[in-house]
């Protein structure tokens, strides 16, 4: 569920569209979309994808700085695929929009835990957000001018012109990652605060209440305090019958935030556990039980996917606050380095299967699923 860059322009045809939504209006049976209006939401940008429940796909724009709740009807129960190996997928998404694999830039991937369809965002540089679905080994494009949905706008995101001090963009941050959980949607990135890096949750149906708090982390690489990057990826862990966000961010500090705590628009400073390295960015986050036990999955952009242990995690009780001053050198928590290099995007097909996106040592782009067993 994070971004890399497969191009820079783009002129789409079209091609067989599965509509999102009938003609007919949202449904005011269900109270999660009694809300629920039907029309184009005027999506710019998709950043974030996360599912919640029956078929309710969330959508992080930061271009708007705003969340959809779009309802796919995508609620049919589908059976997890034996198995998914699909190679050139970017050269597969790229025909199915009529140009090349350099004019595609695919931002995230989620898995719709009803129907087992994957999803994928990919963003154009002429500004055209699009959404795909995978069925079979079909690629369909789900359209999203005239859908039912809900939307509710992120208060005090960063500013449109806001730059880092590169001369970099931050709006792109406003919304970093995104996840449903417990009846919330979840949001880490930026606001235009003093302390820029912000955690939101939004009550889902959406009401014009919002919550947030800023946060301020160790960042054991730069051997500083912190409060300016975002989280690039995240994770909720229950350690001692408490919630706790477990979030990640660039060089690459591992921090654990109580959930409970994160609200109010409090300023919130986060327990480093580890630095797992400089040079390093994180792109994914998800956990799944094997043989009673639970385990979370880490892609990278400069490192291996690292394999946390529900047990190492809950056990460490230290707060790292002193520098690692050796560059790439990483501490604190322990992990596993699995034997999957370059590995983009990860979701979970069911209990037992995880699929990924993998950009192969032959620079190939692959699709896969994988049992957990082997994980």
């Amino acid at each position: 569920m994070k971004t890399f860059i497969l191009g820079v322009a783009i002129c789409i045809t079209a091609f067989f569209t599965i509509s999102a939504v009938s003609e007919n209006s949202a449904s005011t049976t269900n109270p999660l979309t009694a809300n629920f209006t039907v029309g184009d939401p005027g999506i710019a940008s998709i950043n974030a994808l996360s599912f919640g429940p029956e078929g309710i796909l969330f959508i992080g724009d930061s271009k708007n700085a705003a969340i959809y709740a779009v309802d796919t009807k995508d609620v049919t129960a589908g059976k997890t695929p034996d198995r998914i190996n699909l190679s050139g997928f970017d050269e597969k998404i790229a025909a199915s929009l009529g140009t090349t694999t350099d004019n595609i830039r695919i931002t995230d991937m989620a898995v719709n835990p009803v129907s087992k369809h994957v999803y994928f965002s990919i963003n154009v540089t002429d500004g055209t957000p699009v959404l795909l679905r995978l069925s079979g080994e079909d690629l369909e494009h789900v359209a999203l001018n005239n859908v039912s949905h809900s939307k509710v706008a992120l208060k005090n995101a960063i500013a449109v012109d806001a730059k880092d001090r590169r001369g970099r963009s931050q709006r792109v941050w406003a919304i970093a990652d995104l996840r449903y959980h417990d009846g919330k949607v979840l949001i880490s990135g930026l606001s235009n605060k003093e302390f820029k890096s912000t955690f939101r949750s939004f009550s889902f149906p959406f009401t014009n209440d919002q919550d947030y708090a800023s946060l301020e982390i160790w960042h054991a690489a730069h051997g500083q305090y912190e409060t300016f990057a975002p989280i690039k990826t995240f994770d909720v862990i229950t350690l001692d019958n408490k919630d706790y966000l477990m979030a990640s961010y660039t060089c690459t500090p591992l921090v654990l935030f109580p959930m409970d705590e994160l609200s109010g628009g409090k300023h919130i400073k986060g327990r480093t556990v580890a630095e797992l390295g400089g040079g390093n960015s994180p792109l994914d986050m998800i956990t799944y039980k094997k043989d009673g036990k639970q385990y979370f999955l880490m892609a990278n952009t400069n490192r291996p996917v690292m394999r946390f242990k529900y047990e190492t995690i809950a056990n460490f009780k230290d707060s790292m606050t002193e520098p690692v001053k050796e560059f790439g050198v990483a501490k604190g928590v322990a992990y596993d380095n699995l034997p999957m290099v370059n590995v983009l995007q990860m979701d979970n097909l069911d209990d037992s299967n995880v699929v990924y996106l993998q950009r192969t040592s032959s620079g190939d782009l692959v699709l896969r699923s994988r049992p957990t067993k082997w994980m």
